[in-house]
C-alpha cells in the first residue's frame, strides 16, 4: 500500500492549467498502483462540458502506473481573479486481473457495504502562460513572421527573374527577325546586281553582232 494506506497516488496532487483565451490548455497526471493487485480507477469532474479527460476510466496492473490527461476547452475570457472551483474526484477499487474496462462487473464503483472504494479529490489552478513559454511563443511567432517575409522575398525575386528572362528573350527574337531582314536585303541587292550585270553584257554583244551583220551587208560583192 502507498502513503496512508491508499490503492492509488496521484502527481500532481491538483490540476494546473495555464489559462491564455482562444487557446486550450492540458494537464497531466498519473495515477500509481500502490498494491499488488489489480486497481480500476474511474475520473469524475464538477464541470465535465469544460474538460475532455482521456483515459476517463481504467486498470491499472500492480505496482504500475497510467498517465491521464486532462483538455481545458478555450476560454473567451479569463475567469475572475483566475480561482476556479471546479473539482476532480478519482475513485478506485480492486478488481479481478484484467486489462480492460470492458472485463471489469459494471457496478465496480458503485459504493455499498461489500466493496471498498477509495476516493482522492483533486482541485483546479489556474495560471497565467509562463514568461518563458510567452517568449517562446513570440520568438516562434518572430521566426514564423521572418520564415513569410523571406518566402516573400524569393517569390519577388523569383519573378524578377521570370520577367528579365522573357525580356531576353524576346529581344532575342527581336534581333533574330532583324538578322533575316538584313539577310533577306542583302540577297536581293545580289541578284538585283547580277541582273543588271548580265542584261549590260547582253546588250553589249547584241550592239556587236548587230556592228558586224550590218557591216557585212554593207560591203558590196566583189566583181570577177
Amino acid at each position: 500500500m502507498g502513503p496512508g494506506g491508499q490503492m492509488i497516488s496521484v502527481q500532481p496532487e491538483e490540476l494546473t492549467f495555464e489559462v491564455e483565451l482562444e487557446k486550450p490548455s492540458y494537464c497531466n497526471i498519473k495515477v500509481v498502483n500502490n498494491t499488488e493487485h489489480h486497481v480500476a480507477f474511474k475520473v469524475k469532474t464538477t464541470s465535465p462540458t469544460k474538460y475532455f479527460v482521456r483515459p476517463n476510466a481504467s486498470v491499472v496492473q500492480p505496482w504500475d502506473s497510467c498517465t491521464v490527461t486532462v483538455s481545458h476547452q478555450a476560454q473567451k475570457e479569463y475567469p475572475p481573479d483566475m480561482q476556479c472551483k471546479d473539482k476532480f474526484l478519482i475513485q478506485s477499487a480492486k478488481v479481478p486481473p484484467s486489462s480492460d474496462m470492458d472485463e471489469i462487473p459494471a457496478d465496480t464503483f458503485n459504493k455499498d457495504s461489500a466493496k471498498v472504494i477509495e476516493e482522492l479529490k483533486l482541485r483546479v489552478v489556474y495560471t497565467f502562460p509562463s514568461q518563458s513559454g510567452r517568449a517562446n511563443s513570440e520568438e516562434e511567432s518572430g521566426l514564423a513572421s521572418s520564415a513569410s517575409g523571406r518566402r516573400g522575398s524569393d517569390i519577388q525575386a523569383l519573378q524578377c527573374l521570370k520577367e528579365e528572362r522573357d525580356a531576353i528573350i524576346q529581344q532575342n527574337h527581336q534581333f533574330q527577325r532583324e538578322l533575316d531582314i538584313l539577310k533577306r536585303r542583302r540577297n536581293h541587292k545580289s541578284d538585283t546586281g547580277f541582273s543588271l550585270t548580265f542584261a549590260a553584257f547582253a546588250g553589249l554583244v547584241g550592239i556587236m553582232v548587230g556592228f558586224i551583220l550590218n557591216l557585212t551587208l554593207s560591203t558590196p560583192p566583189a566583181t570577177a
